[in-house]
């Protein structure tokens, strides 16, 4: 499906006014998108798991303007948590921007924009993925009042589409529970365009994993995706690290459908790791590790080895964990936390989360 597809087919203002709220999820990437081409393209293929608890709701209020304006000049106002959050307003103004080409009714109307996190802002869990996720989501609800015979297809794949023009990992939160982004030649209807719900067989034990996101600093981060992904440009690593996020796609395709654990966790923490050491490597250089990070991973490694419990690890752009395991063993898992690793996060923070089924009309 190419770009021209999401073009909308006219002008059409025919709703007056309206609203509609989206929840979107979160997501973690299992293979890891690091370094994108222009309009947001990855420059690799990721999967990731779909949250269900850490998620955005958002409230798109609309009114047909008064007057016509240059879309430049499009009124919104954006409230978060109740707030009015005027600093929120030039990425979405961008935003807008990039999607005014496939959405050209957005001019014709005034936005009210109300959005809420279910985690503290302030818990180093990045909301850009949910937030963007839930807007597209709204304004494709208005594009489909607009074009009553838009089918349920269409309009999940121009709601991906539409949310990596405001984050790239956007694209991954709009469905679930598994999800790819990025071309990848194994993996049928896979796009750079739009995430897809993972098309093959998926094991059980893979339909409620659990994610506990061990919180070792939630202060903002040390340096921007928008910077991280840059600084793969001219990176000395750059195509063995783009080779190896496709092997490691193809390589978890069998591990997704028989369940084999130990594969499973030796793709996954080797991708965070991967992920860290571009950064470590990269020019200039960013060490978004903390030395509690490095203990509770070793802590992990540590327990697995003892216990035989598939437990394992995946980081983001940052210094926070999260622990992957079977729903089965979530007793256990929560006990050593418990009494071994909450002392390693901020204030004794930890958010206890599982594998979800993406967005939901409210």
């Amino acid at each position: 499906m190419s770009n021209d597809s999401f073009v909308a087919s006219s002008k059409n203002a025919s709703v007056e006014k309206g609203e509609f709220t989206w929840e979107a999820p979160s997501n973690i990437a299992l293979v890891k998108y690091w370094g994108k081409l222009e309009n947001q393209i990855p420059a690799n293929p990721s999967v990731s798991f779909t949250l269900s608890n850490c998620k955005t709701t958002t409230t798109l209020k609309f009114v047909k303007a008064s007057e016509y304006s240059l879309f430049n000049q499009v009124k919104f106002d954006v409230y978060f948590e109740g707030q009015q959050k005027d600093s929120f307003k030039p990425k979405i103004a961008d935003f807008f921007e990039r999607i005014y080409k496939y959405c050209p009714y957005l001019d014709s109307y005034e936005f009210e924009i109300h959005s809420e996190n279910s985690f503290p802002h302030s818990s180093g869990i990045a909301s850009s993925a949910s937030g963007m996720s839930a807007l597209a989501l709204g304004i494709m609800s208005l594009e489909k009042e607009l074009n009553p015979e838009m089918d349920d297809d269409y309009f999940y794949k121009k709601s991906s589409f539409l949310a990596r023009l405001g984050s790239g990992s956007a694209c991954r939160s709009v469905q679930g529970n598994l999800v790819v982004w990025g071309q990848h030649a194994e993996i049928e209807r896979s796009s750079n365009e739009y995430g897809i719900a993972y098309p093959y067989q998926i094991h059980p034990v893979f339909t409620d994993f659990q994610d506990t996101i061990l919180l070792v600093d939630k202060g903002q981060k040390q340096v921007s995706s928008t910077v991280g992904h840059n600084l793969m440009k001219g990176h000395p690593f750059a195509e063995a690290r783009f080779s190896q996020a496709h092997d490691n796609l193809k390589n978890l395709i069998p591990v997704f459908e028989n369940g084999d654990l130990d594969k499973f966790i030796e793709i996954v923490e080797r991708e965070a790791l991967t992920l860290h050491g571009m950064m470590m490597s990269s020019s200039p250089y960013f060490m978004l590790m903390k030395p509690n990070t490095l203990a509770i991973i070793n802590k992990i490694w540590e327990k697995r080895a003892v216990s035989k419990i598939p437990v394992c690890f995946t980081l983001d752009a940052g210094a926070n964990v999260h622990m992957l395991y079977p729903s089965q063993n979530k007793t256990e898992i929560l006990e050593f936390i418990k009494n071994e690793l909450v002392g390693y996060c901020e204030n004794g923070h930890y958010i206890c989360d599982e594998v979800g089924e993406g967005s939901k009309l409210l």
